[in-house]
C-alpha cells in the first residue's frame, strides 16, 4: 500500500512565484534556460540549470556547476525568495491546458515503495542520467523538482480535491507557454490525516513522467538510509517530492517519428512494402490525424496517407505487442527501414505531439527528413496495464503535457 506523508514545503512568496517558477530542467537546453532566465535572478534555472551562471559552453556536469546549484539554493532562502512552511502540509497543484484542468495532490512519496515496486515504472532509465540527478539531490539535500505520478481514481480523494479547490488558491497564474498553474495549501489537520489514510489503501502508484528523477530521488534516499546507523525509516530522506494525479485526469498525447531516409527505397517502393502489413489510403495534402488505435498517419513527398494495420499483424492480448509504437517499430522502422535501435540510431528523431503535425510536415518539406509517422496516443489504461504486468514500454512512447512547473514547492531531506 502506498505510504506518503505531508511535509514542510519550501516555496516562493505569492508575489514572487512567477519570477521563481520555471519549466523542468530536462525540457530545454542550457542556452534556452540562459535566455529564459535573462535579467531574472530569482529564476529557478539558477538552481536546476546552474551552468547558466557560467560562460556559454561550460559543461553542465562540471563539479563547479553542482556547487553553484547549492550556493544559489542557499542564497534564494537567505534572500526570502524561497521560504519554508512552518508546518507539514499536503498541497493541491492543478494545471490548465486547452480549457481542461487536471488536479494533483503534492505529497512526499516513500523511497521504500519505489525500491519494492509499489511505485511502478514503465520505462527503462539510463545510469548517466540517474547519476546527474542524484548529484543534484545530494548536494542540495533536497528534491528541487517534483516527479509526476498517477493513481487509480479514488472518489474520496476526488472529493477532497473538489473541497480544497473551492477555496481561493495560493498561486494562480498563466505561464509564458500559455498553461495555467493553480496551487493550494492544505492546512486542515483532519484533511491531511484523511489523505494519508486514503493513500495507504491504494496498492500502487504509477510513474507517469520523470523516471530518472524518481530513480535519483529514491536512490539518494536509500544511500542515506544505509549510511545512518540509527536509521528508522521515518526520517525525511526516506521520502521524495511527487505530484499524484487521478489517472482519469491525465491525457497522454502522441509521440511521433521522423526519419531521414527510406533505406534506399523510392517513395513508390516504400509505399508498396507498406501494403503487406497495412491498408494504405492516400489522403492528399490536408493534414491527416490518426483516427483510432492501430491507425497511423504518414507524411511523404508532400502527401498524407492513412495506414491501418491489417488483422493478424499485432497481438491484442500482449500489453506490449498491442501498442502502436511496437507495431510501427517492428513493421515499418525495423522491417522496411532497417532501424533496429530507437535509442541510438541517428536516422530517426522524435517529435512530441504538443508541437502538432505541422512540425512533422515542416521537417519533411525542409528536406531534413524523408518521412514522418504520427501515432495514436497511448491510453492511461494501457500504461498502467504495462506497469502492472512488469513490462517496459518501448522508447519514446508517452508524452505528457502540460509539464509540471518547477519551483512551486521544494522538499528538503533533513526537515
Amino acid at each position: 500500500m502506498a505510504k506518503i506523508k505531508p511535509f514542510k514545503g519550501v516555496r516562493p512568496p505569492r508575489e514572487m512565484v512567477t519570477e521563481v517558477a520555471s519549466r523542468p530542467y530536462d525540457v530545454l537546453n542550457s542556452e534556452e534556460a540562459r535566455t529564459e532566465a535573462e535579467g531574472n535572478p530569482k529564476s529557478l534555472y539558477h538552481i536546476i540549470k546552474p551552468e547558466i551562471d557560467f560562460a556559454p559552453g561550460t559543461d553542465e556536469h562540471n563539479p563547479c556547476v553542482y556547487d553553484r546549484a547549492v550556493e544559489n539554493f542557499n542564497a534564494f532562502q537567505q534572500k526570502g525568495w524561497l521560504v519554508q512552511d512552518n508546518e507539514e502540509h499536503y498541497y493541491i497543484y492543478a494545471q490548465t491546458m486547452d480549457g481542461r484542468t487536471q488536479y494533483g495532490i503534492v505529497v512526499a512519496a516513500n523511497v521504500e515503495d519505489y525500491m519494492t515496486g509499489r511505485i511502478k515504472k514503465h520505462e527503462l532509465t539510463r545510469r548517466d542520467k540517474e547519476e546527474d540527478r542524484m548529484k543534484h539531490v545530494r548536494i542540495n539535500n533536497a528534491n528541487i523538482e517534483p516527479v509526476f505520478f498517477a493513481f487509480p481514481d479514488n472518489p474520496a480523494l476526488e472529493q477532497i480535491i473538489k473541497d480544497v479547490t473551492a477555496e481561493a488558491p495560493e498561486y494562480d497564474f498563466v505561464a509564458p507557454d500559455g498553461f495555467g498553474h493553480h496551487f493550494w495549501v492544505i492546512k486542515d489537520k483532519a484533511t491531511i490525516a484523511e489523505i494519508t489514510k486514503l493513500f495507504s489503501e491504494i496498492p500502487y502508484l504509477y510513474i507517469a513522467d520523470g523516471h530518472h528523477r524518481t530513480a535519483a530521488a529514491a536512490l539518494v534516499g536509500n544511500e542515506k538510509a544505509t549510511q545512518n546507523p540509527n536509521h528508522t525509516g521515518e526520517e525525511e530522506y526516506n521520502f521524495f517530492l511527487a505530484v499524484c494525479f487521478p489517472a482519469s485526469h491525465l491525457k497522454i498525447i502522441d509521440y511521433n517519428r521522423v526519419v531521414k531516409d527510406l533505406n534506399g527505397l523510392s517513395n513508390e517502393e516504400f509505399l508498396a512494402k507498406l501494403e503487406k502489413d497495412f491498408v494504405v489510403e492516400a489522403k492528399g495534402i490536408d493534414t491527416y490525424t490518426p483516427a483510432a488505435l492501430h491507425n497511423f498517419s504518414l507524411y511523404l513527398n508532400g502527401q498524407w496517407y492513412s495506414l491501418t494495420a491489417r488483422e493478424g499483424r499485432y497481438n491484442d492480448s500482449d500489453p506490449i505487442g498491442v501498442l502502436d509504437v511496437t507495431i510501427s517499430s517492428d513493421l515499418i522502422l525495423r522491417d522496411i527501414l532497417g532501424i533496429h535501435d530507437l535509442r541510438s540510431d541517428k536516422r530517426i528523431d522524435f517529435v512530441g505531439g504538443i508541437r502538432g503535425l505541422g512540425e512533422l510536415k515542416r521537417r519533411v518539406d525542409s528536406g531534413e527528413m524523408a518521412m514522418a509517422l504520427a501515432l495514436y496516443p497511448v491510453s492511461m489504461n494501457q500504461l498502467m496495464n504495462i506497469a502492472d504486468t512488469g513490462n517496459i514500454m518501448p522508447p519514446k512512447t508517452t508524452w505528457f503535457e502540460p509539464k509540471l512547473r518547477s519551483g512551486l514547492v521544494i522538499h528538503k531531506l533533513n526537515d
